[in-house]
């Protein structure tokens, strides 16, 4: 009698203990990885370009060619084809206050973490459509740039007005604002700056461009990385990981020179110190 009831005992333990594990397992799997925020947010702006009017058309994720990019490509979130603007959208995933000046080269994150303007980052992108599209008219495009609203801006005003052709907006408000804008562009210019077949042929150009070689992508990825890297190293005179590149402070670098048996005079992050 006794030894049964150990054993029932022991057997509940068990049972709770594999209910337990499958519930962090699965809460852990529920939860958004960062790789699936990035997707998640990708997907909340789509479902806002489908609400768009039916005469507009879009296109997500568009890496074209640009010899004036480090990488010699653009990597462009949305374009958006309308009869009466071209909108050309940056999406961002941070989290936090974004200070910001359109006329400044570096933004921040919180006041402590830089950013590079994402205005000047569109404009670039924008230039890199213009030449395959063949347009020279500066105010055909409007600049958007997105975050979400786990953001807050401090940040121009005349960034939040609708008469700009330069607009930082939440996610969940870019389809409100394209509309609104080109309402406004309605009033000014009655008469649609691109007919039906107009439209289509831009829309075609730029999809007959995007480069969708993934080797290609990975390759600019992979460049835009490296570039940020060789950045951060030379504006903080910091030294890198001998094994992933990635800047070190001075306080690991330190460590790394004074344990030569270990290190053999090299430098290691702390991530990368672990397989030596």
């Amino acid at each position: 009698m006794f030894s049964r009831i150990i054993k029932n005992i022991f057997k509940r333990e068990s049972s709770e203990k594999v209910s337990v594990t499958v519930k962090q397992r699965i809460e852990k799997q529920s939860k958004p990885t960062p790789s699936r925020i990035g997707e998640l947010g990708e997907y909340k702006i789509n479902i806002q370009l489908d609400q768009l009017p039916k005469n507009s058309k879009y296109l997500t994720d568009v890496l074209i060619e640009n010899n004036k990019a480090k990488s010699g490509y653009s990597q462009i979130d949305h374009v958006i084809f309308t009869p009466y603007a071209i909108f050309v959208v940056e999406t961002k995933n941070y989290s936090g206050t974004i200070y910001g000046d359109r006329s400044r080269t570096k933004w921040s994150v919180n006041g402590k973490f830089p950013m590079m303007n994402p205005f000047n980052q569109n404009y670039g992108h924008i230039q890199a459509i213009k030449g395959v599209l063949e347009i020279e008219d500066e105010t055909q495009f409007v600049s958007m740039v997105s975050f979400t609203k786990r953001c807050t801006f401090k940040v121009n005003d005349e960034l939040r007005k609708i008469q700009s052709n330069d607009l930082i907006v939440y996610d969940i408000e870019l389809s409100e604002y394209i509309t609104r804008k080109i309402n406004i562009l309605k009033l000014q210019n009655p008469e649609p700056i691109y007919s039906t077949n107009e439209l289509q042929n831009l829309y075609n150009k730029i999809k007959s461009a995007n480069i969708t070689d993934l080797y290609i992508r990975d390759k600019h990825v992979e460049t835009l990385k490296e570039k940020d890297r060789e950045a951060i190293k030379n504006e903080n005179n910091l030294s890198t990981c001998k094994t992933c590149g990635n800047p070190v402070s001075e306080k690991v670098k330190v460590y790394c020179l004074s344990n030569k048996t270990r290190f053999k005079g090299n430098i290691y992050c702390f991530e990368h110190q672990k397989a030596i």
